[in-house]
């Protein structure tokens, strides 16, 4: 029986440093290692991952999966429970040997009917819709990166500001035409730090503004179907669309729930068109129930007025 050690990062700037140290800890006997290409993100579905599809093709009934934290895997609630249900199709177990769900066996099913126990079920529903447990995560794995770069003689930390000398060179080359990115690049700093630099000279800074300022759209108040919070808490929002989601009122209905969002209208079509893939149209595949959730919220979003002329 082997073991088969599971390894992802997010961008090209991170490293499986952690991952290997981890992994290196929990005494792992001649691991057969699938690593994903640097930057695969983890809003590609779990099952489209080419390593991990190459895993999965790979493994025997009675091989173990290792992977260093339940995130390198999965970002949301189904996500685990899909490759839950494949991994047991498949005979293979699971090992996770940091975070909350180290201590959990997930992989534990019903000796009769072999069906995933309904307490591991609801366990893992409840940590994975947990916001709280998501940013402990990424704290976590932020503060540990830090580390491993100092280690390095690398600096963390955000990326530093225009210098004042290069203030008035980036905001005449602007004028010229260079891009924001451009700027970026060139200057080795966010494109955030550029965009003060030339706040004052870019288009959208204009009375227009200021006269639209004025017709400010106004928060409204939708509930949105748990399994389409569920999926939107694992995905990748705009601050003020994670905001809006945390701000959120939690109203229980019979086994399920809805949660109270009250946001502006465009921050609800925000979140509307990031649970796109829950139409099953594209991309994961989705249980009935996900594509209903999505329409009921889509129908309630349709409502707002319009923004714009």
């Amino acid at each position: 029986m082997a073991n088969l050690v599971y390894k992802r990062v997010s961008t090209d700037q991170q490293s499986t440093a952690r991952q290997n140290l981890v992994l290196h800890e929990a005494g792992i006997e001649d691991p057969v290692v699938f690593e994903e290409d640097p930057g695969t993100s983890s809003r590609l579905y779990p099952l489209q991952r080419p390593k991990f599809r190459e895993l999965l093709t790979y493994a025997r009934p009675g091989d173990t999966v290792h992977i260093s934290e339940m995130f390198r895997l999965v970002r949301g609630t189904q996500h685990i429970l899909d490759v839950l249900d494949v991994l047991h199709a498949d005979r293979l177990a699971l090992r996770i040997h940091d975070g909350a769900f180290s201590a959990m066996d997930i992989t534990a099913r019903h000796p009769r009917t072999g069906e995933l126990l309904s307490t591991v079920k609801f366990m893992v529903e409840t940590l994975a819709a947990a916001g709280e447990l998501r940013r402990d995560l990424q704290r976590e794995l932020t503060y540990d990166g830090l580390r491993a770069a100092e280690a390095k003689g690398s600096k963390g930390g955000r990326r530093p500001a225009i210098p004042a000398a290069k203030t008035d060179t980036v905001r005449n080359a602007y004028l010229d035409g260079r891009s924001i990115a451009a700027l970026a690049r060139e200057h080795g700093v966010s494109r955030g730090a550029i965009r003060t630099a030339v706040a004052d000279l870019m288009p959208e800074h204009t009375e227009a503004d200021h006269e639209n300022a004025s017709a400010m759209e106004l928060p409204v108040t939708l509930d949105m179907p748990g399994k389409v919070a569920d999926f939107l808490r694992a995905a990748e929002l705009e601050p003020a669309e994670r905001a809006a989601l945390d701000r959120g009122v939690t109203v229980r209905r019979g086994q399920g729930y809805t949660l109270r969002v009250s946001a502006v209208p465009s921050v609800h079509r925000g979140l509307l068109a990031r649970c796109q893939p829950l139409d099953g149209a594209q991309g994961p595949r989705v249980v009935p129930a996900q594509r209903k959730a999505r329409r009921e919220y889509e129908n309630r979003v349709s409502i707002l007025a319009p923004t714009g002329p």
